[in-house]
């Protein structure tokens, strides 16, 4: 939408200072609505009568979106969630654990993890049909990552963020896709017939004008979440397909929020406070926040040495960092390959 429907407005620097500022809180409160609240917020706008006599006369319409698609939210990962990224093996899709809670099964798996805390072990392992070694991982990973209601005990574990669920990610001829879960918002973006909007303004009195064109900033503010949104979804699957499509974590790329909003053209703070709360289910099932498509530079060398550390054991800090160098061309200093091999405990014979 442009600035020169909104007739009546002063052009005076105080007055242009004054609705800048209002307009930067009113983005931050959008961004930071979940996908559930943004919904309600643009039901209601659209039920009131203005916004009917825009939409009636022809002066507002909505354009789909090029290509979404939309799905319902499914749980291959039976609804844990991943709340943070210094987990790589949660965000690895092709599963190590993923394929390990898969191949158990929803209910063996609740039964043995998430509600008999007593069991040890090896009765797990025989109970899911698994060894001792990769009962006591899950175990260890649950109990890292999922904080569930049964393990808490007298003593409350404090709340979890709470993540809205955007989108999934599907895999379509070797590509990642978007399909939304929120049909009601990206059903398409508000487009002006500026003719039909001055013909429309025209025969309303000044009070009923003054109320078209407050409801048209709202219209601006709610269109401009919906396409920033959108448009950091396309790059981030496009920067991040061979992750998405492979599962690896060292495949990711290293992707600022600065970076990604001066791509947006938009305020830092607000990608900030709209990725902040927001996740997406990966192609492999997990829902993961969306800050896992974000990461630093030093998250991806720390999965990169994790995964080279993992396959060999026996590795050296100067062994760390030469397949660093030989198998993502990253030059680490020994000492950096050193602190990092320490945040990751993993120590020189590759044991964690």
């Amino acid at each position: 939408m442009t600035k020169k429907f909104r007739a009546g407005l002063s052009n005076s620097a105080g007055a242009r200072a004054a609705a800048s500022i209002m307009g930067a809180l009113k983005m931050g409160q959008l961004a930071t609505m979940s996908e559930e609240e943004f919904e309600k917020t643009l039901k209601d706008m659209e039920s009131g009568r203005v916004f009917q006599l825009l939409k009636t006369s022809g002066a507002l319409n909505l354009s789909e979106f090029p290509a979404a698609r939309y799905a319902a939210r499914k749980y291959a990962g039976y609804g844990l969630k991943l709340s943070g990224g210094e987990l790589p093996e949660l965000a690895d899709g092709k599963g190590d654990l993923v394929g390990l809670i898969q191949g158990i099964g929803q209910e063996k798996f609740e039964a043995s993890f998430l509600k008999d805390a007593a069991m040890s072990d090896v009765q797990r392992a025989e109970e899911c049909d698994i060894t001792a070694a990769d009962a006591a991982r899950l175990r260890d990973f649950v109990n890292r990552a999922f904080i569930q209601a049964e393990f808490e005990g007298a003593v409350q574990a404090p709340a979890g963020k709470v993540f809205s669920a955007v989108a999934g990610i599907e895999i379509k001829n070797g590509e990642p896709e978007l399909a939304f879960f929120h049909r009601e918002i990206w059903k398409g973006r508000y487009k002006v017939d500026a003719e039909k909007l001055a013909q429309l303004l025209y025969g309303l009195d000044l009070a009923e004008r003054e109320r078209v064109e407050k409801l048209l900033r709202r219209v601006e503010f709610a269109d401009k979440r919906k396409t920033t949104l959108y448009r950091a979804l396309e790059i981030l699957l496009s920067v991040q397909q061979d992750y998405l499509v492979s599962g690896e974590p060292g495949r990711r790329r290293p992707l600022s929020q600065k970076t990604l909003a001066r791509n947006l053209e938009v305020d830092a703070s607000v990608l900030n406070r709209m990725v902040s709360n927001k996740s997406i289910q990966m192609p492999w099932g997990m829902e993961a926040p969306l800050s896992v498509l974000l990461p630093s530079s030093k998250q991806v060398n720390l999965e990169r040495l994790y995964a080279i550390a993992a396959e060999n054991p026996g590795l050296s800090d100067e062994g760390l960092r030469a397949g660093l160098k030989a198998r993502h061309g990253i030059e680490l200093s020994r000492r950096s390959v050193a602190q990092y091999r320490k945040d990751l405990s993993v120590n020189c014979s590759g044991k964690r």
